[in-house]
């Protein structure tokens, strides 16, 4: 057995255990625009804003009607052992900035709109998405939960356009921001897309607005509240957890080893363990297996079906990371055809490999590590 596959066995041994075989597949990013369309993209590019080689640069941008369907195709085909469909975790965020009422206020202050109004300026058959979207919801493998308001640092963002940070305006200019900050951008975090990442210590309270504003809006998008968490990127103060917490999140992504922003450009580290419970009583679920197949350069099918082993050996739910990059085709179509012919592959292998899997939704998997629900058992 090589080093990694001991540190992989040995990172799956703390925390909350079974002996049944559950398989989550959680996807991060959907509702936000990333890339808006080829054009941007190549002016991006020509600009030096943002590096051609960057999957997400060349692929990842809201999902059309194609990317869903031909995802829900895929899910469609596998069920396990109680009869239920394969099922996605899509991790979402409720909106994206409004740009030109942003503008409007020369940055002064920040505007969001629902993801939904933004699929209008984008495709002109958004109806037929957002129908998509609730029909993935109604047959239970399309499972939304909050990733939140937007995949966006709006605080630090703000700062950079009132500075005239040149790559924050050009982006801006093409309606995007996930591009790689350098020393020559005026930013004190590390990425804009750490929606929760902390320096000044005020933000914390333009932070739990969004938490608040967010998770309202997701309400409103899909008629349920969300139940699960995971802030994008990872960086995240734990006092927001109360405000999460009051909203109705019970279940929150966190990584075993939380680098904890406290601002000021201080971290500390925090140690958790799966399915351990903070003082508002939200349980922590963590991720145990990858699933990138849009990232070149290696075997993704083998790769995670090795995970999902060791966490099934381990006696611990395979949690898998995979990003809607991976099953977007608006950009590039055969972005798309390469992530779901793996996506297919995995799941039929995981079907004959373990016949008595169990795939649920994350959210499932918060509701069974309480005892809230049993998934019929």
């Amino acid at each position: 057995m090589n080093i990694n596959k001991i540190k992989r066995h040995i990172s799956n041994i703390p925390g909350w255990r079974t002996g049944r075989k559950l398989l989550v597949i959680e996807s991060d990013d959907w509702g936000s625009i990333r890339m808006p369309n080829r054009e941007a993209r190549s002016r991006l590019i020509e600009q030096e804003v943002v590096g051609e080689e960057n999957r997400y640069n060349r692929f990842d941008t809201l999902a059309a009607a194609d990317d869903l369907q031909a995802l829900f195709d895929v899910l469609q085909k596998y069920k396990d052992n109680h009869g239920k469909q394969a099922a996605f975790t899509p991790v979402a965020l409720s909106g994206n900035p409004d740009f030109a009422k942003v503008e409007r206020d020369d940055f002064q202050n920040y505007y969001s709109e629902l993801f939904t109004d933004t699929l209008k300026r984008y495709y002109s058959n958004d109806q037929e998405i957002c129908s998509l979207w609730k029909d993935g919801i109604r047959s239970g493998i399309f499972r939304p939960q909050f990733h939140g308001r937007e995949h966006l640092n709006v605080a630090e963002w703000l700062r950079a356009l009132r500075g005239g940070d040149e790559a924050t305006m050009i982006a801006f200019k093409e309606q995007c921001w996930g591009f790689h900050l350098s020393d020559k951008n005026h930013v004190k975090i590390e990425s804009l897309q750490a929606a929760f990442d902390l320096f000044e210590i005020d933000d914390l309270e333009v932070q739990a607005g969004a938490i608040r504003e967010g998770l309202q809006m997701f309400e409103d998008l899909f008629g349920y509240r969300a139940s699960f968490f995971v802030p994008p990127n990872g960086p995240f103060n734990n006092s927001l957890e109360k405000t999460a917490a009051e909203c109705g999140i019970k279940y929150m992504s966190k990584a075993k080893r939380q680098l904890e922003p406290l601002g000021n450009g201080k971290t500390r580290t925090v140690y958790l363990t799966p399915g351990s419970r903070n003082e508002y009583g939200q349980v922590t679920l963590t991720r145990n297996c990858v699933f990138e197949p849009s990232e070149e350069g290696k075997d993704w099918v083998d790769s995670c079906l090795s995970d999902i082993k060791i966490a099934f050996r381990m006696r611990k739910p395979a949690v898998v990371s995979t990003h809607r990059v991976n099953y977007i085709g608006a950009l590039e179509e055969n972005n798309r055809k390469r992530g779901l012919r793996q996506l297919d592959q995995l799941l039929s292998s995981v079907t004959k490999q373990w016949p008595e899997v169990e795939f649920i939704t994350s959210d499932q998997l918060g509701d069974i590590i309480t005892g809230i629900e049993t998934n019929g058992q």
